[in-house]
């Protein structure tokens, strides 16, 4: 397999370098740099938000996910990424009208404009950064500790991380947006093609789907439905899990910048559409995977069952291109979310193209530093740590929705209201505040109070200034 590794990383390795230099040579300025053109196709725009969607946590947490708590996950979040479709329509297109009328650089810069206050752009910063490097850093620390399994004299989980970083830094540094687009392509196409490889065999294996259920059923029943074994799909963690998931077009910003940059409504329409059926082939497979992890691997840890899951129960060559899939998704996955930081952070401040483009540059070295150190720190419940991210910023979305559908500026209060959920949800992650507060969790409680601040802000204003133009 060592050998395979080699070959098929070296493979990998010039690949990564030939098309950062292509991206280098095919960009022209700051802008760019950063946007890459906006001029992105339905193919390339499907693998480039489906790579950024489905990261290192699809193929290392979600079977960890099936395997402990069962088939509720697919309620989780193949069915919330299923209506996410939607949202990428109805939201991508009042966005793209928005952007067209004032400008785009980065959602922040974006919402101090359709707000008139520079404050709604840095509490939409501040809510990505807090709640964003803790996902970078998880498909960070996903593979560094597959690796450190795989190779265990080779280098701590820490060193592995510090080279993933290091590797991604100058990949970003050197080709921008289009050469992470380009390395999401190869990321997308390999993750799929493994993940259907690795499901196939188990299924075979058991002697059908009916039969792998079958057997799950008589190990352990409770896997087969909500709230699964350990209660955790209880309907309000279903329901905030949902709520944070169809909202992430809205609130995360490598998924945002994904729908500015692509060439008209129409390529947006046929890119959503190609999402949903992405989707469902990339997490199905995945169930098999839990299912085998159940019956197989029932008491083992984290790192047991994926490193012989995915890796030594393997033929050879299926491992080999396991492990270079997993770098690959590691570093187009993170690539994105840190670039989509510096993206963020530079659109809050007047500038040219170079200036913006420097800007970016520092921004993403100083994010990937941050990454790298919580990746050390984190723990290796993956699924989770994202969904802490997902429920983050879902708390932004009604601002950042608010902004971009009013005719006019919505009030202060919506980006107070904001600022505030952030911090309480902050609190309750930190356990300085309680998870939950009249039976009703924390995450779930303080979106629905955010949405109706800010949906009382936005008609009491319509109402004034109704009243006002009559009078």
């Amino acid at each position: 397999m060592t050998i395979w590794i080699w070959t098929i990383g070296g493979f990998y390795a010039v690949l990564l370098a030939g098309l950062a230099y292509i991206a280098w040579r095919r960009t022209t300025g700051g802008e760019d740099y950063i946007l890459a053109g906006s001029s992105v196709g339905a193919i390339i725009g499907l693998f480039t938000y489906a790579a950024t969607l489905f990261s290192t946590f699809t193929l290392m947490g979600m079977p960890d996910f099936f395997r402990s708590h069962g088939v509720g996950a697919w309620i989780f979040l193949a069915v919330s990424d299923g209506v996410q479709i939607f949202l990428i329509v109805w939201f991508g297109y009042h966005l793209r009208k928005q952007a067209q009328k004032k400008g785009y650089r980065g959602t922040a810069g974006l919402l101090g404009d359709l707000f008139n206050t520079q404050w709604a752009g840095y509490v939409y910063f501040a809510g990505v950064f807090i709640f964003l490097i803790p996902y970078v850093a998880i498909q960070i620390r996903g593979l560094a500790i597959f690796l450190e399994a795989v190779f265990p004299a080779a280098l701590p989980a820490w060193g592995w991380s510090a080279s993933i970083v290091a590797v991604m830094l100058v990949y970003s540094e050197v080709g921008g947006l289009r050469a992470i687009m380009y390395s999401d392509v190869v990321q997308g196409v390999t993750l799929l093609v493994v993940v259907w490889i690795i499901a196939f065999s188990y299924v075979q294996d058991f002697g059908g789907v009916g039969a792998m259920f079958g057997a799950v059923e008589q190990v352990e029943s409770e896997l087969l439905s909500a709230p699964g074994p350990e209660g955790l799909f209880t309907r309000q963690f279903l329901v905030a899990s949902f709520l944070a998931i169809v909202l992430l077009p809205a609130t995360q910003p490598q998924l945002t910048t994904r729908l500015m940059i692509l060439n008209d409504r129409a390529t947006m329409n046929r890119m959503a559409v190609s999402i949903g059926v992405f989707a469902v082939l990339i997490l199905l497979p995945v169930v098999a995977i839990g299912m085998y992890g159940a019956l197989e691997y029932p008491d083992a840890t984290t790192r047991e069952f994926l490193s012989n899951a995915l890796l030594f129960d393997q033929p050879d060559i299926v491992g080999a291109i396991v492990v270079v899939g997993l770098l690959a998704a590691a570093m187009s996955t993170a690539d994105s979310q840190i670039f989509a930081l510096g993206t963020e952070l530079q659109s809050l401040f007047e500038g040219g193209e170079e200036a913006a483009m420097r800007k970016t540059q520092m921004a993403v070295w100083g994010f990937g530093i941050a990454a790298l150190i919580f990746s050390i720190l984190a723990s290796d419940q993956l699924v989770l740590l994202a969904r802490v991210s997902f429920a983050g910023t879902a708390l932004l979305a009604p601002m950042v929705v608010s902004g971009v559908l009013a005719n006019r500026p919505p009030g202060p209060e919506v980006v107070a209201a904001t600022g505030v959920g952030l911090v309480l949800f902050l609190g309750s992650q930190l356990t300085v505040l309680p998870e939950t507060v009249v039976g009703v969790r924390m995450d779930l409680l303080l979106l629905l109070l955010v949405g109706a601040c800010t949906g009382g802000s936005v008609l009491y204003r319509r109402r004034t200034t109704t009243v006002v133009a009559s009078d």
